[in-house]
Order: structure tokens, then C-alpha cells, then sequence
């Protein structure tokens, strides 16, 4: 009997003698078999060329796998990344870096997914960097902006990584602006960062684009009263989303009102004036107007070069960012300041001992 034969004839034991019983038990596969299929699916490890050069043709599966690479925050990844940024470093610059923000519901993944596929269809390569809030107890990450931009994540001119925020202050990744260099060196012209829109997002989103939406929802009752005054003195612009439907009367009241506030606040961009309008993510209503804005402000600003003073002074801010988190690393990383650390809770707890002279004796065990 071949073996074909033994497999079309093999059932289980507790099979029926009936003719034309569906179930059947097929051979195993074998050890030689599994040790070939585990041997195939094993993860490429790149080398610093291989990540430069896909980066540099747009290779997205190269460009995911190199965002992941300067996420990580093994000491050998990050050495590693720093490397392939420095290699890409002539080819970032030129995009335009526009940061979206809003509360949770105003409707910024429906409004960037229309605002995306507007400017694909005008030639444009747009990346967006999705910053998915991330459990303050697992940091975990449901990471769904991709499903909930379907239609974008499609287009071959678009390309959408969501993140998670890792609990860090403002719900914008630490590796945010690397993944911006990387982007821009794949050769995106267009780079939109969506942040959580909680906390304090506003603000360091504020220090990593040129310009800055705020969201806003109609109707949400006295919107003089209700402000958040911080979000729109830093916005470019202020949209009111979901202006459709039985929402048209109650947004174009909300427009009015913030028209109003507006003018009693500064400027978020010296010599440009905030702009308030209606828009639809839902109805594409409103995206091109926005474009058309962020066009203006681009020559405007680049004309005064208050474009390229904002950039340079971003460069700086994200330097000395960096040196915080890596004292702050340094700090909790160090094993005698662990030790030092049961001792002074315990004092603390008794309340035999302040907290700025815990701080102090904290401190003394980073030098010793």
C-alpha cells in the first residue's frame, strides 16, 4: 500500500465502519520537516546598511523595522540606530511636520485618514505617526489607528505607523522625532503626528512640527467658559470637526466664539493669525481649505524665516530633552540609588525624614 493509499484510508480508532465518514488523521510532520520551516521563518537580522538603504528607497518593510529599531531601548538597538540616522541624516529636513490634536472622540483619525487621502491624490507621500496612549500598569497598546484609517493604510503614497506612548509625558513617543528623520529620508514630503490629545500632549508636540491643528467639537456647551487655554495658544489653526448633519448650526456657533477668543491671545507663530473654521472628516468637508492654510503659513513663515528659527530652537529643545531622560535613566538605572532607596522610603513613610532631604540623599548616590 503506498503511502498516498495509507493516507486516504487512515481514521481514527473511535471512527465509524461507515462508508463516507469525513474524518480522517493525516501523518505528522516530520522533525526534519520542522527544523526546515523553523530555519526559514527566523527574523533577518539587518545590518546598518541594510537599514539605510531601504530607508532610502522607501522599502516599507525596511522602514517599519527600522522605527522599531529606535524604539527599542537595548543599549545595543540604540547604538545601532543612531548609526543608521547618522547615515540618513543629509536626506531629512524637507517635509512639512504638521501635529493634530484634540480630545478622545473629536474624530482625528476619521479627519487625518480624509486629510491624508486628499494630499495622496495631489502627488503628495504622507506619513503618519500615530501615538497610541499606552496602560499606565502593562504599558500595553491596543495600537489600532491603522484599522480605524483603513482606507489610507491602503494607499501606496501613505504610510501609517502607530506607536505606543509608553507612559512618557505628553503621550508622544521619546522616538517620535527619530521616526519623523526616517520618514522624511523614505522620502515623505508630508509628516503628520497625531497625539492622544490628554495630559500634556499639546505641548510636546508643539516642540517637534511646524504647524499645529487643534480639534475641537461643536456644541460642547459654554465654549468661552470651557477653554483649554494652553492647546489653543498653541494652535495654528482650530478646526471644528463633525460640522455635518444636525451639528452645521452648532459649529458655526462654536466658530464664532473661538473667532472671538482668539483674539485675545497671542499668537501661537509670530506674524501668522490663528485661524478658526468648520470642517467634516466625515464629509472631506474643510480639507482642502486647511491645506490651502497650511500652504500660506509655510511661505509665510519662510519668508520672515521665523520657519527655520523654529526648527533650529526645536533641534536644541530635543537635546536637552534628551539629556533629562538620559539623567533620569541614569538615576533609577543605578544600582546604589536602588539600594538607597528602600532605606529612604522607609524614613520617608515613618516621616522621619523630609522630602527634599530625600531627594538630596537620593541624589548623593548617583556621585559616590
Amino acid at each position: 500500500m503506498t503511502k498516498k493509499q495509507k493516507i486516504k484510508t487512515r481514521k481514527p480508532e473511535w471512527a465509524s465502519t461507515e462508508k463516507g465518514f469525513a474524518t480522517k488523521v493525516l501523518d505528522g510532520v516530520s522533525s526534519s520537516s520542522a527544523k526546515k520551516s523553523k530555519t526559514t521563518n527566523k527574523t533577518k537580522i539587518h545590518s546598518v546598511k541594510d537599514y539605510v538603504d531601504g530607508v532610502l528607497i522607501d522599502n516599507r518593510t525596511i522602514l517599519a523595522q527600522a522605527i522599531t529599531l529606535i524604539e527599542s531601548n537595548s543599549p545595543k538597538h540604540i547604538e545601532k540606530a543612531q548609526e543608521v540616522l547618522g547615515k540618513i541624516l543629509h536626506k531629512t529636513g524637507k517635509s512639512i511636520r504638521i501635529g493634530i490634536t484634540g480630545a478622545p472622540g473629536v474624530g482625528k483619525s476619521t479627519f487625518i485618514e480624509s486629510f491624508g487621502t486628499y494630499l495622496c491624490s495631489q502627488g503628495h507621500k504622507v506619513a503618519v505617526l500615530a501615538i497610541d496612549p499606552s496602560s499606565s500598569r502593562s504599558r500595553g497598546s491596543i495600537l489600532g489607528d491603522k484599522t480605524r484609517m483603513e482606507n489610507l493604510s491602503r494607499n501606496p503614497n501613505a504610510f501609517i505607523r502607530p506607536s505606543p506612548s509608553g507612559g512618557t509625558l505628553g503621550g508622544v513617543t521619546r522616538k517620535t522625532r527619530e521616526s519623523i528623520m526616517l520618514c522624511e529620508a523614505a522620502g515623505f514630503d508630508i509628516i503628520i503626528v497625531e497625539t492622544i490629545g490628554v495630559g500634556q500632549s499639546e505641548i510636546t508636540v508643539r516642540s517637534m512640527v511646524d504647524f499645529y491643528l487643534l480639534l475641537i467639537l461643536p456644541g460642547g456647551g459654554d465654549e468661552l467658559q470651557g477653554i483649554k487655554k494652553g492647546a489653543v495658544e498653541l494652535a495654528d489653526a482650530i478646526a471644528i470637526n463633525k460640522a455635518d448633519g444636525d451639528n452645521i448650526k452648532s459649529a458655526n456657533l462654536t466658530k464664532e466664539q473661538y473667532k472671538q477668543a482668539v483674539h485675545y491671545l497671542l499668537p501661537a507663530t509670530e506674524g501668522w493669525e490663528t485661524q478658526v473654521f468648520t470642517c467634516s472628516g466625515l464629509n472631506d468637508q474643510g480639507i482642502e481649505q486647511l491645506w490651502n492654510l497650511i500652504i500660506d503659513f509655510e511661505k509665510k513663515t519662510k519668508k520672515s524665516d521665523i520657519f527655520d528659527l523654529r526648527r533650529k530652537e526645536q533641534t536644541l529643545d530635543w537635546v536637552y530633552a534628551l539629556v533629562e531622560e538620559s539623567l533620569k535613566n541614569r538615576f533609577y538605572g543605578n544600582s546604589k540609588v536602588e539600594k538607597k532607596r528602600i532605606e529612604i522610603d522607609k524614613k520617608l513613610l515613618e516621616g522621619k525624614i523630609t522630602p527634599t532631604n530625600a531627594v538630596t540623599e537620593l541624589l548623593k548616590g548617583i556621585n559616590k
